[in-house]
This record gives structure tokens, C-alpha cells and sequence, in this order.
């Protein structure tokens, strides 16, 4: 039925108009997908915390988030069966090493596990987990048809476009995402499929979930050019506050990645999680009511209602000193969340962190007179702004979504300085994102430069030549001669009986002795040997085997697996083919 299908298309549609249609179907089930996964996690939150008291503590808050990551982590290992934690890090990945393949059960896994997890409480966010669905619908939609690499990792972007715009009614935010996170190039090719995604998506959102922004903001002071200085400031903190964000993530998730059964995460993750929340209950969650409320709020008895739930209501006092808390300790409830067996991402928590910042910036500078008023709600948008730039390494990004998110257009040029600010403060510590530092320090991250992209494309099982006589070293060298006559190599590696690299000979090296017969059982292979000075293992990534060509200045060298057993020579000309190669389908509109 599908060839059929494909052998019609093939003569009735023309590739480019098929995947323009392609692109439209990604951005409408992406904008179903999303509304499900709302609908999932809004039905799970309210059934739980529903007739909870406003005046004190809630002890539920010590067993739900538990109970979420417990299920979604049993759902993860005994349904799925897969690895389904750090979305956005997934298709990275995919576009990477995989040619744009992301596995089928992403379309749905990834929803289901993260409607638990957050719906329980779970302290992340729920795009993450839905960008990875949409990616997996674009790709195996291209799968289904057939499509090649370079038109698969195109669908990949649609989907994510899609999702993102479809998550948050925001599609110029689903386009920019796109290019700025996951790094796909813009052609003009591209460019077309990817709004047709973002537009499509966000339209089915508007139609499943209403027109209204997805915060409510309206500004009551319009920016004025003396508060640069503190729009600046603000920016340089916010870049400051995602370093610490991202360091402490990365610290957190070694401490769990070195306990090695799930349970003992769960405990750990789970114990951390309850506490905070419960301490801290705006941290229940994805955190978007406190966003809310901290945009809509205009006095202090509004904004003092975020401490509602917990052991500091009726304590306005405390306010700052409760927000500075949740700003120090959410990095952690995420990385309990998804250390302990969650599913979400940390796309929720980075607005979460710069609205409460940004709020807590202008609330101080105003509390104790540091200048002239600050509007806590301008700041609190400006600080979203300023923590996705610089977590997310993303300063577009936090512009046009928080723009769209609130309708906050006339704050666009504070937002794109705090971007800015926030984007150049962090790349002097860290020069990847929240995503990409996973990848980067493996070396399988895509970038927008050129080079670097084609080499991250290219791996050293696919330029590795296997074709070379390999000899011993107690062989004579009338059994070598033997092995150079079947050979069109001039080079032999030597190995032992295990297989291990100990050697090369080199034709030019016996070439005036291997005619004399009289010799050929006086020399052992051991004797006419040269050590390997230099070589090559096949976990090595193409940016390393370059650098290794570079500095030795061969032409071929020896390739090893990590126990030193030999496996083959890779050649400057066979790198350059390949090279070239793929360099002609990157670049193919």
C-alpha cells in the first residue's frame, strides 16, 4: 500500500510541494499532541491538590512527587524500555549521529511519563518532553515515506517547531527555536516547512485552547531609558544565575548518575523533591500559576499569595527571603525530578527561575531605594528573557517567545538588552547550553559552522580501511614477503596473538633485503618492526583524528579499539573523500 503510495507521489508530486504537505500534517499532530499533554497534567495537578488549605502546610506535598516519579519511572523501565530523560539532548543527538532518526515510542512515551511526573508535582516542564514527540512524529513520518537524511532532519526541525509553537501559541518562538537550540541551518528550502509547522501548530493550539496568552501582562509603566543602566545589570545577573543553574545541574546529575540502581535514585530523588516542595510549594509543578501571579499582581498582598500553602504564610516580610530560596534551590528539584526516575525538561523551570529573578531584582532595588521605581512586573518579563538567553544559551529566543507569551511587544527593546547582556555574561564561562553540554564534551554536537558540522556528521567507523595484511611478530621475513606478495599495501601492521597493535613494518624499510633469500629465516617481523608512535582508537571523534593528522603530519594511521586490539588505518584521502561527500548532501538546499 505505502509503495504504491510512494510510486504515485513520486509521479504526480513533485518532493518540495510533498514535504510542504508534510510539514503541515507535523505541525497539527504536534498541536494535538500538545493539548493532550496539557489537558493530562492539568487533570492529574487538579485532582490531587484541589482541597488543599491555603493557611499552612500540606504534608501531601511530602508523598505526591514521590509517588509521580516512583510511576513514571516504572512506566519508563517496564513499558518503554528505553532512555527517554533530557528530550532536547535526544535530538541533538539524532541530527547528529542518527541522520534525523528519533525511535517511534517518543511519540507517545515522552507525554505520557512527563504528564505523571509533572502532574505529581514534579518540579520541570513539560516542553522538553513534547518537543521530543514532535521531532519523533516529523521523523518517522519521513521514515514512513521514505524520505533521505537530509529531508528526515528537516521534518525533525518542523516538529520541533511545531511543538514549541503549539506548547506555548507562539509560532515565530517555534521558528527561532529551531535554528537557535537545535542548530539547524536556514535555507530557503527549510524555510517554508518550518513556518508551515510553527503556524499550523499554533493554530490547532488556538483552536483546542483558546486565544488568550498564555500569561496575563499588561504593562502599567512604559519603559523608560534611565532604567538601561539596571536593564543591563539585570542582564549580567540573569547570565551569573544560569552559570550557577547550569553547573549545579551538571554537579546533581553526576552524584545520581554514580548510583547505579533506580531505587536508590528514587530514594534520594524523591526525598529531595518532597522536602523542597514542601517547604517551597510554588516548586510543585511546572510553576506557571506563580508566573502568572507574580505578572498580574500590583501590590504586595497579591504577590505575597505565592507563599500560600506553605510554613511562611502570612509572613509578607518573608517575601524576598522566599523567593531568593526558590530562585537558590530549584536547579535542585529539577535535578532530583529527573535524577530520581522523572520525565521533563528544563524549559518550564528556566522561565520559572528568571520571572521570580527578575521579580526579585526590581522588588529589592525598590525596597531599599536603590533608584527610582522599577516595575517588578516589566523586570519579571525581562528576567525570563534574560535566564532562557543565557541557560539556553538562546538570546532570540527569550526575545520573541516571551514577547508572544505575554503580548509584552512594547518591552522589546529592554528584552532583546537583557538577552544580550545575560547571552555575553554567560558565553565567557560556558560556550555551550543546558542541552548541548552533554554532546559537546562527547564531541557529537552539530553546530552552524560548516567544518566542524561535516566533521560531527562523519565517524571513524565510516573512513576506516581494513584491506592491510596484518603479519606477527615471530613470523621471518620469508613469510612476510609471502604476505607483501597478496597485498597491494606498502604498510603491515604487527600483532600479537590477542590482536593487540604492537608494530609496523614498512616496505621502504625492507624493500633492500626482501629479494635476498639467503636472509628470509635470519630476521624475525619482532626485528624489522618499527614501534607505533602514533595512533588512532574508533571512539575517537572526527574533530580528534584530524587534530592527531595535524600534528604528526601522516598520511595514514592505525586505528584500535580501547583495549588496543587493531582494527584497520584510516588515510588523509579517505577522510577527504568522505569529507567531501558529505559536505555535498549538508549543503544540498
Amino acid at each position: 500500500m505505502i509503495q504504491r503510495f510512494l510510486t504515485w507521489r513520486e509521479t504526480h508530486i513533485k518532493e518540495k510541494q510533498f514535504i510542504l504537505i508534510l510539514s503541515l500534517m507535523v505541525g497539527v499532530f504536534c498541536g494535538v499532541a500538545a493539548y493532550l499533554l496539557k489537558m493530562m497534567i492539568h487533570w492529574i495537578e487538579k485532582f490531587l491538590t484541589d482541597n488543599f488549605e491555603v493557611t499552612g502546610a500540606n504534608y501531601l506535598y511530602l508523598v505526591y512527587p514521590v509517588v509521580g516519579i516512583f510511576l513514571a519511572g516504572v512506566f519508563v523501565r517496564r513499558v518503554v524500555k528505553d532512555d527517554i530523560s533530557h528530550g532536547v539532548t535526544k535530538i541533538l543527538y539524532a541530527i547528529s549521529r542518527r541522520q534525523g532518526r528519533i525511535k517511534r515510542h517518543n511519540i507517545w512515551s515522552s507525554i505520557v511519563s512527563s504528564a505523571i511526573t509533572i502532574g505529581f508535582g514534579g518540579s520541570v516542564g513539560a516542553e522538553a518532553p513534547i518537543v521530543l514527540a514532535g521531532s519523533a512524529i516529523g521523523s518517522n513520518l519521513g521514515s514512513v515515506f521514505k524520505l533521505n537524511h537530509h529531508k528526515l532532519m528537516l521534518l525533525v526541525g518542523c516538529g520541533s517547531a511545531g511543538a514549541i509553537a503549539a506548547i506555548f501559541k507562539a509560532p515565530i518562538a517555534g521558528l527561532v527555536f529551531t535554528l537557535e537550540v537545535l542548530m539547524l541551518d536556514l535555507t530557503m528550502s527549510s524555510l517554508l516547512p518550518l513556518l508551515i509547522s510553527s503556524v499550523s501548530g499554533a493554530t490547532v493550539s488556538y483552536i483546542l485552547m483558546g486565544p488568550e496568552a498564555m500569561f496575563k501582562f499588561s504593562m502599567d509603566h512604559a519603559f523608560e531609558l534611565g532604567r538601561i543602566p539596571f536593564v543591563i545589570l539585570l542582564g549580567i545577573f540573569c547570565g551569573l544565575v544560569s552559570l550557577y543553574f547550569i553547573r549545579a545541574m551538571s554537579f546533581t546529575e553526576t552524584i545520581f548518575g554514580k548510583l547505579n540502581h533506580p531505587y536508590k535514585r528514587l530514594l534520594l530523588g524523591g526525598v529531595m523533591l518532597s522536602v523542597l516542595i514542601f517547604l517551597l510549594p510554588p516548586l510543585y509543578g511546572e510553576g506557571y500559576d506563580t508566573i502568572n501571579l507574580l505578572l498580574s499582581g500590583t501590590s504586595n498582598a497579591d504577590w505575597d499569595t505565592v507563599m500560600n500553602n506553605s510554613l511562611f504564610y502570612g509572613h509578607g516580610s518573608l517575601l524576598l527571603v522566599f523567593l531568593v530560596l526558590i530562585v537558590l534551590l530549584k536547579v535542585f528539584a529539577t535535578s532530583a525530578t529527573n535524577g530520581g526516575g522523572g520525565v521533563g525538561g528544563t524549559f518550564a523551570p528556566t522561565l520559572y527561575l528568571g520571572c521570580i529573578f527578575g521579580f526579585v531584582f526590581a522588588h529589592f532595588t525598590n525596597q531599599f531605594g536603590l533608584s527610582t521605581y522599577l516595575p517588578e512586573k516589566n523586570f519579571a518579563l525581562m528576567g525570563m528573557a534574560g535566564m532562557m538567553s543565557g541557560i539556553m544559551h538562546a538570546p532570540l529566543l527569550g526575545v520573541f517567545l516571551i514577547a508572544e507569551l505575554t503580548g509584552g511587544y512594547d518591552l522589546f527593546l529592554p528584552l532583546l538588552m537583557v538577552s544580550a547582556s545575560s547571552y555575553l555574561t554567560i558565553i565567557i564561562f560556558e560556550p555551550y547550553s543546558i542541552y548541548a553540554i552533554r554532546l559537546a564534551r562527547k564531541g557529537d554536537l552539530l553546530t552552524h559552522h560548516k567544518d566542524k558540522a561535516v566533521l560531527t556528521l562523519m565517524s571513524v567507523d565510516n573512513v576506516i580501511e581494513k584491506d592491510f595484511v596484518v603479519v606477527h611478530p615471530e613470523m621471518d621475513l620469508g613469510e612476510l614477503v609471502k604476505a607483501i606478495s597478496s597485498s597491494n599495501r606498502n604498510i603491515f601492521p604487527v600483532a600479537d596473538a590477542e590482536g593487540v597493535l604492537i608494530g609496523l613494518v614498512s616496505l621502504d624499510d625492507i624493500r633492500n633485503i626482501m629479494f635476498r633469500a639467503e636472509l628470509y629465516h635470519r630476521f624475525k617481523v619482532a626485528r624489522l618492526m618499527t614501534v607505533v608512535s602514533n595512533k588512532l582508537k574508533n571512539s575517537d571523534s572526527m574533530e580528534e583524528v584530524m587534530r592527531v593528522f595535524d600534528t604528526t603530519q601522516a598520511w595514514n594511521l592505525p586505528v584500535v579499539d580501547s583495549e588496543g586490539r587493531y582494527l584497520g588505518f584510516v588515510s588523509k584521502s579517505k577522510i577527504f573523500n568522505s569529507y567531501r561527500q558529505v559536505m555535498v548532501g549538508f549543503s544540498e538546499d
